[in-house]
């Protein structure tokens, strides 16, 4: 018998699913347990033994491989939870970071934030002044040495960081991306006066033209790399002693996972780790039921999440953006905001209800929790519109206390406003639907996409409860609840069912038509760099899948576009194929004339993606078909709609149903790691692998 293993470490509950040769899958999920979330993936893992009835140690020795996704740094680098770290460049090119180019007015900020220019600033520096430092040394465009690296002046800048205590530097110096001889001297020079200080080079983590990208890429890079790297050995180490037979794996933004060994080196890719986990589960139980175009929604307990599944591939892109800077490395787009189950219901200083984006998260937790926690949640209000069971959640394991939720919404919601208790919970429970809707029309409608070709899959603790909402407030028709096994812990299945990915990157930018035997000889080096990562990775692959692209813009103009190109060798007919895939492309994302191609074509960035393919991947076992009506367990009054009151509705019990039961609205199904909503004028069905789609009566 042979384990492959996801864990989702979320910053409220760590889910984990395990999926053997033979085709079972069960899942489990534990609270999270911030500081040491190593201990929330230990428990977790106990629960999953106790489903198979073996102790962890005899699972983790019959374990392929564990993929983890962590929240650790990006919830540091969001809260600015991370060391201070140096930062050495080129003379005359430290202020870089703090000049923050035009970006700095407009990264990151809504467009309300937009109109307010006289209230913006560029106060978000990544470093005090003091720890970026300069040395002499230059590299022109081309790569060519201009002037010697003074290594003296390297050893006294670094003697002066670790003076002040720093222990993690970042190195990026002008051009390195075109010649990184010098940025790899620093690195041995430094290792020379102290090994144990962590060095992060820009050549390494985004070599990729444009100075400031570059460097803040870099320096984020350095922010979190040391605290993953002892997050990651600690892990690995008590999952060695546990008995793990197989590598511990870690998600990256980009929809792969690499060795825990490998990824402090590169930790900004694993920045969004754990939000495309939910994208890639949603792309593999799309290809099983035949859905090609799927909002994949994910509601946890901290945040909700939103990727788009577009012709069977994931949506991708180059750059993303935490606290006004720009991180250079290639991602899955997922859209975020701080509106999970745990977000924290509160009225402004305008009598306006809001929702998040504060969490309770796993400690103290929402009100009902009982854990401390004084604040009203979107679990909260669930509770006492009747949606959540009072037996608890996690099968009865997580008790929940009605009177505690009720006081929270009473002082902070509902006595503020004027309303009842009741009609407080109701407002937050639809406030927190029309938040979530405004994220998918952002994510689907302003990206040019007809939501009614979508099928929107809904997961996590909480989006069953509001999915088929606002699924509605999209105008999408059919909702896709993910339930069998893996329930709730639906990201952890997209771990679980994860390959091996690694991609490498190069600017060298130059105008078309660009010389093919330049293009190729940039491929080939790209490419090369790919598979020597995955032979590096320690694991067996079914096969090999190389992906070529390269990103190019009209001269004159910024937006960079990525399009493939390609496989075999390149030559004049193959860049112009690529240039016409790019204007294309362009003109469908801004519009048709936007273009100016009088002006020339650039190709700026060259990248190869290569997927290690893993022998095997979670398989969703069938359900038996029903022979009957779809069974209740009960009654109970819930509060669905505002005006409407409490009704009295149909309770189910998810593990009495079988595949072909259909529930009319209303309705609230109870599953032991999450509950669905069908609201009235919709009917959910459960199909062969126990996934419940909703749907609207007559569609």
């Amino acid at each position: 018998m042979a384990y492959v293993i996801g864990v989702d470490v979320g910053g409220t509950f760590t889910d984990a699913v395990l999926d053997d040769d033979s085709g079972s899958v069960i899942a489990a999920k534990a609270p999270s347990t911030p500081p040491d979330y190593s201990q929330g993936v230990l428990d977790v893992l106990e629960l999953l033994a106790e489903q198979l009835g073996r102790s962890v140690e005899e699972m983790l020795a019959e374990t392929h491989h564990i993929a983890h996704g962590t929240t650790s740094s990006l919830n540091a680098l969001v809260q600015r939870k991370v060391p201070e770290v140096g930062f050495l460049t080129t003379k005359g090119h430290r202020d870089s970071i703090f000049i923050m180019n035009v970006e700095g007015r407009y990264l990151g900020r809504s467009p309300h934030e937009l109109q307010h220019v006289l209230a913006q600033d560029k106060d978000h520096y990544l470093l005090p002044k003091r720890h970026a430092l300069e040395v002499t040394e230059r590299m022109d465009r081309d790569g060519n040495v201009i002037v010697a690296l003074d290594e003296d002046e390297v050893r006294a800048q670094v003697e002066k960081l670790r003076a002040d205590g720093i222990r993690a530097i970042a190195v990026s110096l002008l051009w390195a991306f075109r010649n990184p001889a010098h940025e790899r001297r620093i690195r041995e020079i430094v290792a020379e006066i102290d090994a144990d200080i962590y060095v992060a080079l820009s050549s390494e983590v985004s070599p990729r033209i444009r100075e400031f990208a570059r460097n803040s890429t870099t320096i984020m890079s350095t922010q979190v790399g040391p605290g993953l790297r002892d997050y990651l050995t600690n892990l690995e180490s008590a999952l060695k002693e546990k008995g793990l037979g197989g590598p511990l794996l870690v998600m990256q933004s980009n929809g792969g996972a690499v060795a825990a060994s490998e990824a402090p080196q590169q930790a900004i890719s694993t920045v969004g780790s754990v939000l495309t986990g939910g994208v890639i589960g949603s792309t593999q139980l799309g290809q099983k039921l035949g859905h090609r175009n799927i909002i994949s929604t994910d509601v946890g307990g901290t945040t909700f999440l939103v990727g788009l599944i577009v012709d069977g591939e994931p949506e991708r892109d180059t750059t993303t953006v935490i606290n006004h800077h720009p991180i250079n490395v290639p991602t899955l787009k997922v859209h975020a905001i701080g509106s999970g189950g745990g977000a924290i219901a509160w009225v402004d200083a305008g009598g306006n209800l809001r929702i998040g984006p504060h969490s309770a998260q796993a400690v103290p937790g929402p009100a009902c929790y009982d854990q401390g926690g004084t604040e009203p949640t979107n679990t909260d209000a669930n509770l006492v519109l009747g949606i959540l069971p009072t037996t608890g959640l996690l099968g009865g394991r997580k008790a929940l206390n009605v009177e505690r939720a009720r006081e929270a919404i009473r002082t902070k919601v509902a006595d503020p406003l004027g309303l009842s208790i009741e009609d407080a919970a109701a407002a937050i429970h639809a406030a927190q639907n029309a938040q979530t809707g405004d994220l998918l029309r952002k994510s689907v409608v302003e990206a040019g996409h007809d939501p009614r070709e979508f099928v929107l899959y809904a997961f996590g603790g909480s989006g069953p409860a509001f999915c088929a909402k606002y699924a509605s407030h999209l105008g999408v028709d059919e909702v896709v609840v993910p339930l069998g096994p893996v329930a709730s812990a639906f990201s952890a299945y997209g771990l679980a069912a994860s390959d091996i990915a690694l991609a490498q990157e190069l600017s060298d930018p130059a105008q078309l038509p660009v010389d093919p035997v330049r293009a190729e000889k940039n491929f080939a080096q790209l490419e090369d760099q790919v598979r020597q990562g995955l032979d590096r990775q320690g694991l067996k692959f079914d096969h090999v899948e190389i992906v070529r692209e390269v990103d190019m813009r009209y001269a004159m103009q910024l937006a960079e576009v990525t399009v493939p190109v390609s496989d075999g060798p390149l030559d004049e007919n193959a860049m112009n194929e690529a240039a016409a895939r790019f204007e294309q492309k362009y003109a469908d994302l801004y519009g048709q004339g936007s273009g100016f191609s009088a002006a020339g074509i650039q190709a700026i960035t060259y990248r190869v993606r290569g997927r290690g393919v893993l022998p095997f991947s979670p398989e969703l076992p069938p359900l038996d078909q029903a022979d009957g009506p779809a069974p209740s367990s009960g009654n109970r009054p819930v509060y669905l709609e505002i005006g409407q009151g409490f009704v009295d509705t149909p309770i189910y019990d998810y593990t009495a149903l079988r595949a072909g039961h259909v529930i009319a609205g209303p309705a609230v199904i109870e599953v032991p790691t999450t509950t669905v909503v069908v609201p009235e004028g919709r009917t959910g069905t459960v199909d062969e692998l126990g996934n419940l789609h909703i749907s609207k009566n007559g569609a």
